[in-house]
């Protein structure tokens, strides 16, 4: 029903023109009136009333309203569709990594993997999370996974042992000096915080610049610029001149003026369709999210296998198991999406000063740009001389053809240009690899990136003494090996118990 109503909408305008450009043609023949009544038009010999003046500024009014709505056609649609296509793109290649480490645990650990999946399940999870604008910490985050994977691990390597889980949760504080994992965790959050930063803000990006094309693109014209509007397309039709058209420069003086505020938008645009084209770059590059996603199963197995070795217990099948799917896995997608997005955007620099051009070039508007004597130029069938005006609203507090009140900027316009502005200054940070979400992102010129969670001046060295519970005793069996009262949770404890029950299973 939208639809129908919508196209009769359009039948009924275009109808209306094209009986407005008859009846105009027509009528000189059969009558010809003073235009002392005209308010717009020239107040000479006329064939409109009053009443057809009125309705042909409405229709003026209708008309440029479509003009910068279809001349904005490709950029509106080249943020819609670009955002469409990155973030199928990216949701794909996070279902696929989650997929492929899943199968590859699968296979390679079996039962010990199934029983703990759920640590790698809410590593994506919050991953995805984080993707779509959740508030997640990415490196508190990837912190907290290695953590509660250390705890996992350990009791899985110490089966014979029963830890409490506030002793577990003291051995998981030191993860960053213990280092059981190798080098592995600190790699992978560089890669993943920087990687995962720029893919989100990028998509945001897209998602702002979609908006501001949207909006700014539905104008309402002021009556200054309705009045203009009428005198260049339609009065030489009641001066009995249907065929002649404006002439361009009077057309660019027309559209510079209603389109003012627009142009002062352009300035913020472009630099952020430049900030955009950084971000970009980054995911093509250093940034790339597709290499850091594609073997991630194979950096946390490794990083399992860093601290099977620490534990003297390596295995010769994991080994070969994860060597075999790292050769065989592979993700299909590519980042053409990212080419093909950077190349639109750079079509889109500089789009709202250069409006007027694109609307006035259009040969259904203008008589064109070498036509100078044959077209109409406000008052009859001659060459326009006033000067073309610069770009902006300031610029037009000269303009000839449209009143401007230079001095009452347009809220909308503006409020549209801090939104630009906010996005170019976080995706500046993108580009540096800070977090945009755990910064003041109205400070222009703040620099600074995502907290990394605890400092070395803030966050204690040592914790509360935690004893393990007693183990069970069977009265048919020997008593199960009770783990000792622990000492205080130091780093220096935690290693030298960690050493000794290495040495114990190595000696066993």
């Amino acid at each position: 029903e939208g639809f129908f109503s919508m196209g009769k909408h359009f039948w009924s305008i275009r109808f209306w023109h094209i009986s407005v450009r008859i009846y105009t043609f027509l009528i000189p023949f059969f009558l010809v009136i003073p235009g002392e009544h005209l308010r717009i038009c020239p107040q000479e010999y006329t064939c409109c009333t009053s009443e057809m003046e009125d309705k042909l500024s409405q229709q003026s009014k209708l008309e440029f309203e479509n003009l910068v709505e279809e001349t904005s056609h490709f950029v509106r649609t080249t943020f819609v569709s670009r955002h469409k296509k990155f973030d199928e793109f990216f949701r794909e290649l996070l279902e696929n990594a989650e997929r492929s480490l899943n199968d590859m645990f699968v296979r390679t650990y079996g039962m010990l993997y199934m029983q703990n999946s759920e640590v790698f399940q809410d590593l994506f999870t919050e991953l995805k999370r984080y993707y779509t604008g959740g508030n997640v910490n990415l490196e508190e985050m990837l912190n907290d996974f290695w953590a509660r994977l250390l705890e996992r691990m350990f009791q899985l390597i110490n089966p014979q042992y029963h830890f409490s889980e506030d002793y577990l949760e003291c051995v998981s504080k030191y993860t960053d000096q213990l280092k059981p994992f190798g080098d592995v965790p600190r790699k992978l959050k560089v890669q993943v915080t920087r990687a995962f930063i720029a893919a989100r803000t990028f998509v945001q990006g897209l998602t702002v610049g979609r908006e501001v094309a949207n909006r700014v693109s539905k104008v309402s014209p002021t009556p200054g610029c309705i009045r203009a509007l009428m005198k260049m397309l339609y009065c030489p039709y009641c001066r009995g001149l249907p065929t002649v058209k404006p002439c361009n420069n009077y057309c660019l003086n027309v559209m510079k003026g209603c389109l003012a505020n627009q142009a002062d938008l352009d300035t913020e645009w472009n630099l952020f369709i430049d900030a955009m084209l950084l971000v970009a770059e980054r995911l093509e590059g250093p940034f790339n999210i597709e290499s850091v996603m594609d073997p991630i199963d194979v950096k946390i197995s490794e990083a399992i296998m860093n601290m099977q070795e620490n534990s003297m217990q390596v295995s010769a099948k994991v080994l070969f198991n994860v060597t075999e799917i790292f050769d065989l896995f592979s993700l299909s997608l590519s980042l053409n999406q990212v080419t093909d997005i950077k190349e639109k955007l750079k079509l889109s620099k500089k789009f709202w000063s250069t409006l007027p051009y694109t609307i006035c070039k259009d040969e259904r508007v203008t008589a064109g740009a070498s036509v100078e004597e044959d077209c109409w130029n406000g008052h009859t069938k001659a060459r326009y001389l006033p000067e073309i005006m610069n770009d902006g609203l300031t610029n037009q507090i000269n303009n000839p053809e449209v009143d401007v009140d230079i001095t009452r900027p347009d809220t909308f316009i503006r409020q549209q240009i801090m939104a630009l502005r906010v996005m170019t200054n976080k995706l500046k940070n993108a580009y540096n690899g800070n977090d945009v979400n755990f910064q003041d992102t109205s400070d222009e010129t703040s620099g600074s990136g995502s907290g990394s969670g605890c400092t070395d001046d803030i966050c204690p060295t040592e914790f509360d003494f935690i004893t393990t519970e007693a183990p069970p005793v069977d009265s048919d069996r020997r008593e199960v090996e009770a783990s000792a009262t622990q000492p205080g949770c130091s780093l220096h404890t935690l290693l030298v118990i960690f050493l000794t029950l290495v040495l114990q299973r190595r000696w066993r």
